[in-house]
């Protein structure tokens, strides 16, 4: 009875601690709040354009407002970025600038907004995702990077003129395997000066009139590309396809009195490019060129036209390691014919330009560019119908990130 007794104390003894919950044994993991996966970052950019000028005249609108005549000392941008993945399917990113020029030059250092935008993964590793809001559109390797990421100090006009501030208003899917998307985040961070992760495929649909500017039709623009980081050996290439249809309606207040123009102001805007990058390890390689039509101005007969654009460039560079320095050597040629459709009147441009510089990174928080411009550069609207200037100028960079 006694060892009866026994067995049956022992075995709801080892019962009740094989069902004891889990929290007796051990608590688990409490789920994460939204902001703890929250973090903020940004970089602050201040430039002088005016070292060796030769011709004061010769300026870039889309470039920098600080070419040229009375230009001076400038704030070119001040970006604070907030993002973070509120779960496993949800990402957000913010991003202000607080360097910003208002129309007219008069205004400077405004706070407007550049991105806006949520990301909704179809999937637990979101291989698949859906873009919504503001943000970059998928068109053209150098217009992707980021400012805080690229050599020379401003974009090519050849691609950049597709889109002002290279952002719209839209909805995009991008689709990657979880080891490339993987590959487009260590591009960037091993200092390979990679564009970011937009997908090995991207399609998309948006307003079209650049961010920042309301819609003015109810046709929607359409833009896919296809972009894949290959390894051969040690090096990394990445080829891309891009292209993008739509029409772009020319705002009023971009037209000069007295312009001709169609009567619903509405123009065909479509474009096609190619891309090729070798990462620099330590050469590199960096080329796109893309062609199409829009909205351009036409001196001859004082209209704003349909017209074919093509152009543009080349860059090469290297990246050298001296301790935890960095260098970063670069030459760039850029060539341009086309219009830039939101710019006053649709101004016609022909670009033909050169550039070598340098970036030094003593420290990971603090970059210095120096780069000297050589620009023979053709810009007309009905304002200024017989505009060619030709110069020379060395431009600095200073570069704080964090």
């Amino acid at each position: 009875m006694k060892k009866l007794l026994t067995a049956l104390l022992f075995g709801v003894a080892t019962t009740a601690h094989a069902q004891a919950p889990d929290s007796v044994r051990q608590a688990p993991p409490a789920p994460k709040k939204w902001y703890e996966g929250f973090t903020i970052r940004g970089y602050v950019q201040a430039r002088y354009n005016r070292l060796l000028e030769t011709n004061s005249a010769l300026q870039c609108e889309q470039c920098d407002r600080s070419w040229g005549e009375n230009g001076g000392f400038s704030l070119r941008r001040i970006r604070i970025i907030f993002f973070g993945q509120l779960n496993e399917r949800i990402y957000f990113y913010l991003q202000p600038d607080f360097a910003s020029t208002l129309s007219g030059n008069t205004t400077l250092n405004v706070g407007l907004l550049r991105d806006a935008y949520m990301d909704l993964g179809l999937d637990k590793a979101s291989r698949f995702r859906v873009r919504v809001g503001q943000s970059k559109v998928p068109y053209g390797f150098e217009n992707m990077q980021s400012s805080q990421n690229r050599l020379a100090l401003d974009r090519n006009d050849a691609l950049n003129s597709a889109l002002s501030n290279e952002r719209d208003l839209g909805a995009f899917l991008y689709w990657a395997p979880t080891t490339v998307r993987q590959r487009f985040s260590k591009l960037v961070k091993d200092g390979l000066k990679g564009s970011g992760d937009y997908g090995v495929v991207g399609l998309g649909v948006f307003n079209g009139q650049t961010a920042n500017r309301p819609e003015l039709n109810n046709q929607r623009h359409v833009v896919a590309r296809v972009s894949y980081p290959l390894l051969i050996g040690n090096q990394i290439i990445e080829p891309a396809v891009q292209a993008y249809t739509g029409h772009y309606v020319v705002a009023k207040d971009q037209l000069s009195s007295g312009v001709k123009h169609r009567p619903d102001l509405s123009y065909p805007d479509q474009r096609l490019a190619a891309t090729f990058v070798l990462y620099p390890q330590p050469f590199g390689v960096q080329a796109e060129y893309n062609v199409g039509r829009g909205p351009e101005f036409n001196p001859a007969t004082d209209s704003i036209e349909t017209q074919r654009l093509h152009g543009g460039y080349l860059l090469l560079n290297l990246r050298l390691q001296h301790g935890q320095q960095q260098f970063y050597p670069f030459l760039r040629v850029q060539y341009y014919d086309g219009g830039k459709k939101h710019e006053r009147d649709a101004r016609s441009y022909t670009v033909r330009e050169a550039e070598l510089g340098v970036e030094w990174q003593p420290y990971p928080s603090f970059e210095l560019v120096t780069m000297y411009t050589l620009s023979s550069r053709r810009f007309e609207d009905f304002q200024r119908p017989d505009n060619r200037q030709r110069g020379g100028l060395l431009r600095l960079q200073a570069q704080l990130n964090f």
